[in-house]
């Protein structure tokens, strides 16, 4: 989606992030292409992975389109002055490009978790969205000697999106690897969304979600996990989004 003169791409250290309203992606990436495209959804702690981590900066820096899923993202650059008009959630972004899919006749393979939770995400997605075509699926628990296969399957299967539910950085570098080669001409990383769809994993409350306070349920739900991530990640934002206000203020 191009930007218009007076809305600049959001400069996230070197990734420009999509400035744009859930409705306005879907409609940039609803439909074929006639080349793949690998979706990244950027959230503080990929920031962070990435910002020690080159290939990985490369892998988002080289995507298709990027776009801002986490609220400290959406706050960090609200800071600098820069315009970013919503959180556009991978969960949500994912469940809204099915939804378009089932409409349009294009079908999804999904790869990652475990096999109960897939099979009992089909159910749902299956029963929420009549049309569906689910081209294939494969759980999230397997070794580099079964990537040749998997990316056969999903090949063969003839899919036109593909959601990766598996942490990063696995994701990005699995994805961004077999981008060519498997087919799909959208690829997508979704992280934990397929465990919270299934309900093996509960979502925050919509007044959470809407208040950007998602943060603090994942904290509540998973204190021992998710502590020391925020704490370092968001320690780790801090500074930069200072350091670069102080630049500017010298600069000035």
């Amino acid at each position: 989606m191009a930007p218009e003169p007076d809305e600049p791409l959001a400069d996230v250290f070197d990734w420009p992030i999509e400035p744009a309203t859930m409705p306005q992606v879907v409609s940039l990436l609803r439909g074929p292409s006639d080349h793949p495209r690998l979706i990244v959804t950027v959230n503080v702690a990929l920031m962070w992975m990435a910002s020690v981590d080159p290939r990985l900066s490369r892998i988002v820096q080289n995507s298709s389109l990027r776009v801002a899923d986490g609220m400290g993202v959406i706050w960090s650059w609200r800071a600098l002055g820069r315009r970013l008009p919503e959180r556009v959630a991978g969960i949500d972004l994912m469940v809204e490009l099915i939804a378009a899919a089932a409409q349009d006749g294009r079908s999804i393979y999904l790869l990652g978790a475990k096999q109960e939770v897939l099979d009992r995400l089909k159910e749902i997605l299956v029963a929420d969205y009549p049309g569906l075509e689910i081209a294939g699926s494969h759980h999230g628990y397997f070794v580099e000697g079964d990537h040749n296969k998997i990316v056969g399957d999903i090949r063969t299967s003839g899919a036109d999106l593909l959601f990766i539910g598996m942490p990063s950085p696995f994701k990005e570098f699995w994805a961004a690897e077999h981008l060519d080669e498997v087919g799909a001409d959208l690829v997508m990383g979704v992280g934990g969304s397929f465990d919270v769809i299934s309900g093996f994993v509960p979502r925050a409350p919509r007044p959470m979600q809407k208040a950007g306070l998602e943060w603090a349920w994942r904290l509540a739900c998973e204190p021992r996990r998710m502590w020391k991530r925020y704490a370092v990640t968001n320690a780790w934002l801090a500074r930069r989004v200072v350091t670069a206000l102080l630049r500017r203020r010298r600069a000035r």
